[in-house]
This record gives structure tokens, sequence and C-alpha cells, in this order.
């Protein structure tokens, strides 16, 4: 009230005489003093410049007075939440004062964790109590429950460091049985050491390695000089160098009433450097730097208020003013409008809420042994960077608690889920708790603390570990795969078997047993034998568009061939048997012409099916990057399964049919008895291709094609030795046996 009386008078809203009302207001630290006093000069519109917290304010004539050189505290609870994240730390326990503005933190920071990836293990209030023993009790409660977590890291808000300090000091009371234990305490702007209790006498080796929230400061040039020469005890002022220079240095003022025999009277010779840092620092601290720049805010306001008596695009709807006369609510549209570089190269501005465009300082406390301490600035919370904050740390700069060896301390509630596993939810417990399984199979997690593991591209697979995508091989049967060579060679082996047979039979062309039961069909078979062994080629080598297209086909029809010649060779031995039977019309059928139509017209089904396939679905190169977890495969697609296992179908009709009428000829006389080893070749041929359909789907890759190419060859390889192997031997080994008389033998 005395801010709005005349001088030397006790009278609000009375003038009179000389006029010592202020312009504007710089203070309070707390803001309840703050509220009280905007509740008053806020009538009268007078700025007032805090520099401490920022209180909430409920009436928008209070507030629109107000100018604040600490950003709003919400931007500071955010930089809480970066700080955790840049460190890691998402298992945190927080200490929060009871008071309204501890509501305000919690109800903030909590919808804020969840969002961040952060839980807190604990949550206690720092409770007001009248009553000592009640006091202590509670704090010894909280204690234990914070001594007791495994959550490093401990975020503190209050409005003092009274209540800290004291739970902190319970283990030298002996209230406690738990030993102190190393945390990383965060604190917030709001703690500033006001009990000089605790800055003289109480150890503060447990806030070693703190990190806490400071208003900014720069140091200003010449305010240690200033404070070192300036004669502050013989200056007269208020009371305030007066206690300060008592409590400071424990003396007492020297008066009328006190005489030379008391001790310890202040002489004013005392230095202000000598006085411990826990009490008092010579560096220019985030109040200080605030109220300097407050006072510089109004001067360069007043200055541009003065200037605009000069300047008449300036003066609209601005009274033209003596300053001794001036409103103090015309100062605001100048306060609004200031924007000034202060001596330290910080600019000063305020935006449209009142509030200082600035951040806050990230400081770390490192104390000694002898009370004495350095307050670090290691960081620091632009409030006006993207998405409201910006957090730069100096990490190489911080100085832990003496207990985390100076490693960075980790405080989770489960140790990082390495890469190759991912987090599984604890039932009952909080998001941040969790186990770690590892990927499946086909899945990687390339990254820790991954909620779930991910499948590499197609054309990659997980390594053992599953941490990384490995790049897969090309698969297909190629002639530099020992599988590949191994097959041709063998392909080439029976072809050039089968070229001998066919040139032993032409060369002995003329004896009986070449010339018994159709040599031209013989000759077919031989040259159909010799071409599906070749056509096992088609299926080595990389799968192109011809090769796709010719190689079922090929196989389809040079196999329906084989098959016919044999099935017309069994039914000559069947109708030559019945034709010698006196009577019998079945003379007229026996000869070439009958043969050649079985091979005809076999043939000709078959190559309809194979053309009615290349018309409708063709086979077509293709790549399978599924079946197989580390290689793509190259293949030839069916295009039509349907179509391909039709001809399949077909030559197994073939050779059942073949197989039916040998083994019913089986029993025919030695002359004719061709019929016993088309019945053991065509079991054979049925046996493998009735085995190759199950091996053919439960293979993949170059093995797939391999399980063909050894169905082809083992099922021609029957046809050559089934068939061929006797006459052969007969041929070459035993030639007396290779006359007529032997031939035209009968069974009596």
């Amino acid at each position: 009230m005395e801010l709005l009386s005349t001088q030397n008078r006790f009278s609000p809203n009375y003038k009179y005489g000389t006029q010592n009302m202020p312009i504007s207001v710089i203070g309070a630290l707390y803001p309840d003093i703050s509220l009280c006093v905007a509740n008053i000069l806020g009538i009268y519109k007078t700025p007032q410049f805090i520099y401490g917290e920022n209180p909430s304010i409920p009436g928008k004539a209070e507030a629109s007075s107000l100018y604040k050189m600490v950003p709003n505290e919400v931007y500071e609870y955010r930089g809480i939440l970066h700080l955790l994240l840049y460190f890691r730390w998402t298992w945190v326990g927080f200490l929060v004062s009871e008071a309204d503005n501890g509501q305000r933190f919690l109800q903030t920071v909590l919808a804020l964790l969840p969002l961040s990836g952060i839980c807190f293990d604990f949550l206690e209030r720092l409770k007001v109590s009248y009553d000592f023993n009640d006091f202590i009790s509670s704090l010894a409660a909280i204690y234990k429950v914070c001594m007791t977590s495994n959550a490093a890291v401990v975020v503190v808000y209050d409005e003092e460091m009274t209540r800290f300090r004291w739970l902190l000091y319970l283990p030298e009371m002996e209230s406690v049985t738990i030993g102190p234990k190393g945390k990383v305490w965060i604190l917030t702007i709001q703690m500033v050491f006001t009990s000089l209790l605790y800055q003289r006498s109480w150890d503060i080796q447990t806030i070693h390695g703190a990190l806490s929230f400071t208003i900014h400061s720069k140091e200003l040039l010449g305010f240690q000089n200033f404070l070192q020469t300036r004669k502050h005890f013989l200056i007269k002022e208020d009371d305030f160098v007066r206690e300060f220079w008592e409590k400071a240095f424990e003396c007492v003022y020297p008066t009328t009433l006190v005489t030379m025999e008391t001790e310890n009277i202040c002489t004013g010779s005392e230095k202000l450097e000598s006085l411990p840092k826990p009490f008092f620092e010579m560096n220019m601290i985030g109040h200080s730097y605030n109220i300097y720049n407050a006072v510089y805010a109004v001067a360069h306001a007043l200055h541009a208020m003065q200037s605009s008596q000069h300047n008449p695009r300036a003066r609209t709807d601005i009274r033209r003013l003596n300053l001794q006369d001036s409103q103090t609510w015309q100062l605001h549209h100048f306060l609004k409008k200031v924007s000034f570089n202060n001596s330290a190269g910080d600019e000063i501005s305020f935006d449209h809420n009142g509030e200082l465009i600035t951040g806050f300082d990230i400081t770390n406390w490192v104390t000694f042994p002898n009370q004495s301490f350095l307050r670090l600035k290691v960081g620091m919370l632009n409030s006006q960077g993207p998405q409201g904050n910006t957090l730069t740390i100096q990490e190489e700069s911080i100085t832990w608690h003496s207990s985390f060896n100076q490693s960075l301390p980790i405080s989770v509630c489960t140790e990082s889920c390495y890469p190759g596993h991912r987090k599984t939810k604890q039932e009952g417990r909080p998001f941040c708790c969790y186990d770690c399984i590892p990927c499946p199979r086909e899945k990687i997690a390339s990254q820790k603390d991954l909620d779930d593991c991910y499948k590499c591209p197609e054309d990659q697979y997980p390594n053992e570990d599953h941490d990384l995508c490995i790049p897969k091989a090309i698969s297909f049967l190629s002639y530099g795969d020992p599988l590949g060579i191994s097959l041709a060679l063998l392909v080439l082996s029976f072809s050039w078997l089968t070229v001998l047979v066919l040139g032993s039979f032409l060369k002995y062309h003329n004896t009986p047993i070449v010339k018994a039961n159709n040599s031209s069909l013989t000759y077919s078979l031989l040259i159909s034998i010799l071409l599906c062994f070749l056509c096992a080629l088609l299926f080595i080598g990389r799968p192109g568009l011809v090769t796709c297209l010719t190689r079922h086909t090929a196989f389809g029809i040079i196999f329906s061939i084989a098959v016919s010649c044999v099935l017309a060779k069994t039914v000559t031995v069947v109708l030559i048997f019945m034709s010698t039977k006196p009577g019998s019309r079945m003379k007229k059928l026996v000869g070439k012409a009958f043969t050649y139509y079985i091979v005809f017209s076999c043939t000709l089904i078959q190559t309809g099916l194979c053309a009615i396939w290349l018309a409708v679905c063709p086979p077509f190169p293709d790549v399978d990057m599924n079946s197989m977890t580390e290689a793509i495969i190259l293949e030839c697609n069916e295009g039509s399964p349907t179509m391909f296992y039709c001809i399949l179908g077909y030559m197994g009709f073939l050779a059942c049919v073949s197989f039916l009428v040998a083994f019913l000829a089986r029993k025919l006389p030695d002359s004719f008895n061709e019929a016993k080893f088309i019945t053991f070749s065509m079991l054979i041929f049925c046996t493998v291709w009735l085995c190759f359909v199950p091996t053919y789907l439960s293979t993949k890759g170059k093995y797939m094609v391999a399980v063909e190419i050894f169905s082809i060859l083992v099922s021609t390889a029957g046809l050559l030795g089934c068939i061929f192997a006797p006459k052969c031997y007969i041929i070459v080994f035993r030639p007396e046996l290779n006359k007529r008389e032997q031939i035209v033998r009968r069974k009596k």
C-alpha cells in the first residue's frame, strides 16, 4: 500500500506534494507475494516484474500488468521429460509438494509420462506438518520408499529446499535404519536455498551430482568487481543489507545500544568473497540476472516513451507526458515492444503473454568435503525451440554421484532388450517393466527395446541372432553346383550307354534277336530313351523362357513316345501269340502299321495336352522368395499345375496299361518272352513316378529340380536296362544264342 501513497505518507490514492509513486515494481521471489501485490497494483495497471517462480494468475486484470522474467513452468515440466528421455531414464521416482503448485505439476507431468514412454516407480507427497514428530515420521516413510527403490533418478518438486534437506538428513539423525543410496536428484527452479541451517551446518554431499533447472543467467562484466569494491556496510540503505550482513558474517550491526564489549561486532571490513558458496555466490545467479534485465527493460521502455514526445508518428493514442506526471498504464505499450541486447549479449524481449523469451539452464551440482560446491552449467533448455523445447546437454561435463563411478547412471525398470529380442509386458506392472523374448524365426529386431520384431524384405532373411537381415543367395540348379555337375555327368553317361546299345543293334541289325518283335519299334524306343536322357539337361541351368516352355513339354512328349513304343511291343507280343492259334483273326492286326498306329495315337494325345497347356497357361520363369529362408529360388512356374499333373497322369496311364498287358503276357512261351522284361521295366517306371509326386511336393528349390531329373533318369534307365540288357548280353557275350532256331524254339 505504501507503493501507492505519497512520499512519507501512508495514504493510498491520495496525491499531494511530491509524488513518489513508482512507475513499475520488480518483485517478488515467491508467487504468493506476487499475487498479493498484483491484486492491488493491477487496479492501477502498474507493471510488475516477477523474477522468481511464475504464479497461477486467476484474474485477467492482474495478469495484464504482470511481466514474467521466467518462462512458464509448463516448459520446465516438458524440459524434465526431455532430460529423462535424453539420458534414457524411463524408471523414475517423484517427490512432490502437497501444495497447489505441486498438484499442477502432477496433473501436467503425469499426463505426459506415458506419451514419453516413462514410468514412475513411486510418487510421494512432501507434506506440511506443524508437529515435528509427525513431520519426521512422514519423511522417514518417504525415505524408505526412495532408498529401497531401484529407480536411480528422483525428480523433486517443492517450493523450497527445507523438506528435501530434512529428508536427506534423516540418517544423521538416526531416524532411519537404511543408509543413503546414490541417486540422481533432478531439482526444479522452485527449489532455492532458503534454510540458513542447511547452508551453513548440514552436509551437502548427498546432493553431489544432482541436476537442476535454474533460471538462465550469464556473467556480467564487472559484477564481481562491483561486489568487492562497493562499500555495502557504509551506504545507508534499507534493512536488507544490515540483516544480510549480520546473518552472513554472524556479527552484530553496531548501534548506540551495542557496547564495545559485545562480541562479533560487524566492522564493515568483512569480505563477501570469504563467504562459502552455499551461502553467498559471487557469480550472478538467475534471480539477480532477471532483476538486472527487468530494470533495463523498464529503462528502455521509459526511454522509448520519452522519445515518443519528439516523434509525432509514434504518439498515436498516447498523451504527451512528462515522466514525473506519467501514468503507469501507458508504459505497457512500450514494454510489450521492448527489445534490446543486454551487456551479456542476450536479447531481452517479451512474448504476447508478457513472458520473457528465454529458457532454463541445466546445472550440475558438484560438492566438496569442505562444504563448498560448484554449480556447473551443463546444458540449456530453450523454451522457444521446436515443439516448445530444445534441450542441449554437454554430457562430458557432468559429474555424477560417486556411487555411479562416473558412468552414466541407468534408471530403468528392466534392462534393455538387446537386438534379436522383443519386449513382452509383465502382468500387473507398468509398461516400462517387461520381459525379453527372442524374435520368431522369420523376424528380426535390429535395435534395443523394440515392442515387436519385424520381417526382413523379401530379398533378405534373418541371421542366426535375428538382429540383422542378410541378402538371400540366388538358388537354381546350375552346372557349377556339385549336384548339377553330378546329374549332368550321370545324364551323359546314360546317354553314352544308350548310344552304345543303339550302335550294337545297328551293327547286328541282321541278327534274329534284333529283327524279332519289330526292329523299327526297337530303334524308335532306343532313340526316345536317348532323348529322354538328354531331356534332363533342360532342367539344369538358369531358368529362361525357352527352357521353361520346352522342358516339361519335351519331357512329356518324348516319354509318351517311349512308353507308347513299350506298349506297342507288348501288344505285338500278345497279338503274335494269339495269331498262332488255328482260325485266329488276329493275323490281320499283326504288322508294322498297327504298332505305328499305337505309337502315333498315344503320342498325339500327349502332344495335344501339351499344346493346350502352352496355349492356355504356359510355364514361365519365376522367382520364389518365400519357400526357402536363405535363398531366392529361380524356377519355372508351371503356369497351370493342373495341366502339369494331367501330362504326368497320362504317362502314368500309358505305363499302367503297358504293365497290365505285359503282366498278362508274362507266361507266354519263351520265344515271345520279351513281356517279362517289359513287366519289370514298367514296374520300375510306375514305382519311380508314384514316389516322385510326394517327393516333388515336399522339396524346394534346386532339390525339387534334382528330384525331377533323378526320376527321369531312373525310370528311363529302367526301360533301358530291363528291356535291352538281356538282348545286349546275348549279342555281345552269347552270340551262339543269337540264331533263328533259338528264337523260334517253343516250350513243349
